[in-house]
């Protein structure tokens, strides 16, 4: 018992590791091309993690997804549960979720 407080004490040690080492990590290329707009910085995190110097391709990949995305609609819960189509799969997923609520699952 009167070690508990090193049991969570030891919980800084990770903490510690990762505050020295992600200044070190290079940003998300999605981050930098989607949020920042800088697009030199993304096409070098695209170079450093694909290794190879011909990124264009990908990042016009993500531009397009990026349009994809922004001209998706999105539909409310109410919409979502008249819809025919994926009503099972709704009904599915929710009742799924409330068995592992129910079954402890989450406890253990």
């Amino acid at each position: 018992e009167s070690r508990w407080p090193y049991l969570f004490g030891v919980i800084i040690v990770p903490s510690l590791i990762q505050v020295v080492i992600l200044p070190f990590l290079p940003e998300s290329p999605r981050y930098l091309l989607l949020e920042k707009h800088n697009t030199s910085k993304a096409e070098k995190a695209f170079q450093t993690f694909l290794g190879k110097d011909d990124v264009s391709h990908e990042v016009e990949e993500v531009l397009a997804e990026s349009r994809v995305q922004r001209n998706t609609k999105l539909v409310s819960v109410l919409q979502l549960l008249r819809t025919r189509a994926v009503r099972w799969q709704v009904f599915t997923v929710v009742v799924t979720m409330g068995c592992y609520q129910l079954c402890g699952l989450n406890a253990v």
